[in-house]
């Protein structure tokens, strides 16, 4: 399956080194005045050639919209987008047409499709996310605008940012290039991955994001719970390894005592360990989550593999990668949140009918 969503939905197509990427969402309501220019920011942050700790990939990854948007605003018809691929050297991945990348989808794309586009890893390539990019930011402009999405990464490896998100001032994300809102970890996460890229190698971690604002009653019951919904959407995304929320795997070792959130008279919490939802429904707290990253599978360096017959090869990786994909990864778990929280958003406003 390649679609996301469950009223809004999201189907893609593409591949790294094919003609380009794009998408059609469908159930996107009419009426809206689309901010495009805010749409290609939202690209542009997650694009390839940022800086030297990202690969040298050079895309300008514009968006073309080819439908269900006329003069500017929305029709309700379904929005068709298209984005470019402008920058393939193919022959860097002639090596893989036979061999395998430990850890990485060649041979599991190979044993079920049985022909795999192996310029780039194909489908698997991360390059699909610019997809999930367009629909999300797209979809972020259906919400109130008092919602506020703010993504970090909150580790590198053995390097992590000790303060609680509600220390650190968002606004100094985009400030460093490894996208850390605190500055002394932030230089010391770059430092930590020219180290890993230097070597040939590859590192990973954790990103953090942080829902402020969102109404109450966002969620379904019982299979569209928020939570799963998110988790669903942030376990998609190439490299992700674990998805927590709230108290996380730490409310584990809690007793019940130290673990629930007591009510204040304003039905707030003197606490939020359960990182603003309560039976799978946001109860007006922050929604706060973490996403854990593996760290890429294709090395600058040789390793030992096997070919498609089987046979033992030496395989050493080629072409333009990313040595870490945490500060691309950031805009990317900011706009798939707000494509589920559009999502359920839209499927609340049919969960209660005002009859007079």
């Amino acid at each position: 399956m390649f679609t996301l969503g469950n009223f809004l939905t999201l189907s893609t197509f593409g591949e790294s080194h094919g003609v380009g990427y794009g998408g059609i969402l469908t159930n996107f309501p009419a009426g809206l005045k689309v901010d495009a220019e805010c749409i290609q920011q939202q690209l542009d942050r997650r694009k390839p050639g940022q800086s030297t700790l990202v690969t040298q990939r050079k895309e300008s990854d514009t968006v073309k919209f080819l439908s269900g948007i006329f003069e500017g605003i929305t029709t309700g018809t379904p929005i068709g987008f298209f984005i470019e691929n402008e920058n393939q050297k193919s022959r860097d991945y002639d090596h893989l047409k036979d061999a395998y990348r430990p850890s990485h989808a060649d041979f599991t794309y190979d044993q079920k499709f049985g022909h795999r586009d192996y310029r780039g890893g194909g489908k698997s390539s991360a390059r699909e996310t610019v997809n999930w990019v367009v629909a999300g930011a797209l979809a972020a402009q259906l919400l109130p605008d008092e919602v506020q999405i703010n993504a970090y990464v909150s580790s590198v490896g053995d390097v992590f940012c000790e303060k609680p998100y509600q220390d650190l001032d968002f606004s100094l994300t985009e400030a460093s290039d490894v996208r850390c809102p605190d500055p002394e970890t932030a230089e010391r996460m770059a430092l930590r991955i020219k180290e890993i890229k230097k070597a040939g190698n590859t590192i990973g971690g954790t990103i953090t994001c942080v829902i402020r604002n969102l109404p109450v009653g966002i969620g379904e019951p019982v299979f569209g719970k928020l939570q799963a919904e998110l988790a669903k959407a942030m376990m998609n995304i190439n490299a992700a390894k674990g998805f927590e929320y709230g108290s996380g795997f730490c409310g584990a070792r809690m007793t019940g005592s130290e673990h629930n959130d007591v009510f204040n008279e304003d039905f707030s919490t003197r606490t939020n360990l359960s990182g603003g939802i309560q039976g799978g429904i946001s109860n007006g707290m922050d929604v706060y989550f973490r996403v854990a990253f593996k760290p890429v599978a294709t090395l600058l360096q040789k390793q030992e593999s096997v070919d498609r017959h089987g046979n033992r090869i030496l395989l050493e990786g080629k072409g333009r990668h990313d040595a870490c994909v945490l500060p691309r990864a950031v805009p990317v778990v900011e706009n798939l949140a707000a494509f589920v929280l559009a999502d359920l958003m839209l499927i609340n406003q049919i969960r209660k009918l005002d009859i007079k």
